[in-house]
């Protein structure tokens, strides 16, 4: 399996790559020339710019994207061109992090999380860029998932931990980056979350 892996040089993002990189090749889009070592392709760009995206996902069967929201809203204005350059190339897998934020409220569940006093976020910001980002992706044909950690401490690596459907399981308070990488990494092999967010905490 070719993963087209996106946000490789982040937190989760380098789990997941660390991961990767022993049993799969992987195309990656980085900002600037990295000195990991490399396995697969090392493509330097942006993600806004379609021309990049396209030679990242060429040849791929599936896209993991562990991209990190800005204030300029890279994460719903990059979406777009994602998807756009899948079906370009055929790919219909994709994986990618979200928040915790977007997963609906246990008590409203007319609400997303962050709209509600479940989250204890002040600014909404990030969250608003996920949410648009994640309805553009529910609205396609793809094979999603959107893996949504609570609070994101570097932490360690514990191996055990608590999913549910989208919703987060009651009482997650946080989930390290590496078991959150760990576990975008698995759904590679897993399909009982497609089409699905996934609330992910201890």
């Amino acid at each position: 399996m070719k993963i087209a892996l996106f946000g490789s040089t982040g937190r989760v993002g380098s789990v997941v790559y660390q991961q990767a990189k022993e049993t799969h090749e992987i195309n990656r889009l980085v900002r600037r020339e990295s000195a990991l070592e490399a396995s697969g392709m090392e493509i330097v760009g942006n993600v806004l710019n379609e021309e990049a995206v396209k030679e990242t996902i060429e040849g791929c069967d599936v896209v993991i994207s562990c991209l990190n929201t800005d204030k300029n809203d890279v994460l719903s204005k990059s979406m777009p061109i994602i998807l756009k350059t899948m079906r370009y190339h055929g790919v219909k897998r994709i994986i990618t992090c979200g928040t915790a934020g977007i997963l609906q409220g246990k008590k409203d569940s007319g609400l997303y999380r962050f709209q509600t006093s479940e989250s204890k976020r002040r600014s909404t910001t990030a969250a608003e860029d996920h949410l648009r980002a994640f309805l553009i992706l529910q609205a396609t044909e793809m094979e999603w998932t959107v893996v949504c950690p609570t609070y994101l401490p570097d932490g360690e690596r514990v191996g055990k931990y608590r999913t549910e459907k989208d919703v987060l399981p009651q009482g997650g308070k946080s989930i390290s980056m590496y078991d959150t990488g760990d576990f975008i990494f698995q759904q590679l092999e897993n399909d009982s979350y497609i089409r699905n967010r996934v609330g992910i905490c201890y």
